[in-house]
């Protein structure tokens, strides 16, 4: 069942979802990554970048970002490692730009589709968590070009490991605690059409564009550039 990446469809990208379904689905994913320690990969990765770097401002876009919880762990870290931080984040969904005003995210809000980005939107560094399982892998291949082009010092992709125990503790996990119907489809369904490495090293050859490809926990894929 996970030897390949799923096509099936998750329910929360389908443009007739509500705003009120969206927004149950954006509360319960926040409590899932605090749970799952899914900020974790991204900030060690700031870590690291500004530690190579050298960098006390950034410039930093979150791409898929839905309600922006990745966003206020961001504005945290910098606070704390004395980093001056401009924050953005751009999903398609309008109702993500709503969800994340309504509880203070400290960023600037983009409703577009990312390859119809106006192309003078450009970055220090541009992340997306846990997003690209969304995308195929013709889109992915784009999507690593257009994150070439988009960030001046660094990008990160990070993104869930498709494998049998996680699958498995999520499928039971989740309906133990009584999720909404949404979150218990996607939430196997994202793993479902997440990768293994050979996905991430087939992809990144097809596309040419040379990156590290980390493991980190949990069950996580960190695929990266960082240039110093």
């Amino acid at each position: 069942m996970l030897s390949a990446r799923s096509t099936e469809d998750e329910w929360m990208d389908d443009a007739a979802a509500g705003e009120p379904e969206f927004a149950a689905a954006l509360e319960e994913l926040g409590r899932i990554n605090r749970l799952t320690l899914a900020f974790r990969p991204v900030l060690g990765w700031l870590d690291r970048l500004v530690q190579r770097t050298g960098a006390r401002e950034l410039s930093i876009l979150d791409v898929g970002c839905g309600g922006g919880q990745m966003l206020t762990a961001i504005e945290a870290w910098a606070r704390k490692r004395g980093v001056a931080v401009t924050l953005a984040g751009l999903d398609r969904s309008p109702w993500a730009a709503r969800y994340g005003e309504a509880h203070g995210v400290p960023a600037r809000f983009i409703t577009a589709d990312l390859f119809a980005l106006d192309p003078a939107e450009r970055f220090d560094v541009v992340l997306c968590n846990l997003f690209t399982h969304h995308l195929r892998d013709p889109e992915l291949v784009r999507f690593l070009h257009w994150l070439e082009a988009r960030a001046a010092r660094g990008w990160l992709i990070s993104d869930l490991h498709r494998h049998w125990l996680p699958w498995g503790v999520v499928w039971a996990g989740f309906r133990l605690m009584r999720y909404s119907p949404m979150v218990i489809h996607d939430s196997t369904v994202s793993i479902a059409r997440s990768f293994t490495r050979a996905d991430w090293e087939r992809v990144l050859a097809e596309a040419g564009v040379p990156a590290e490809v980390r493991w980190v926990f949990p069950f996580r894929w960190n695929v990266g550039v960082i240039r110093a």
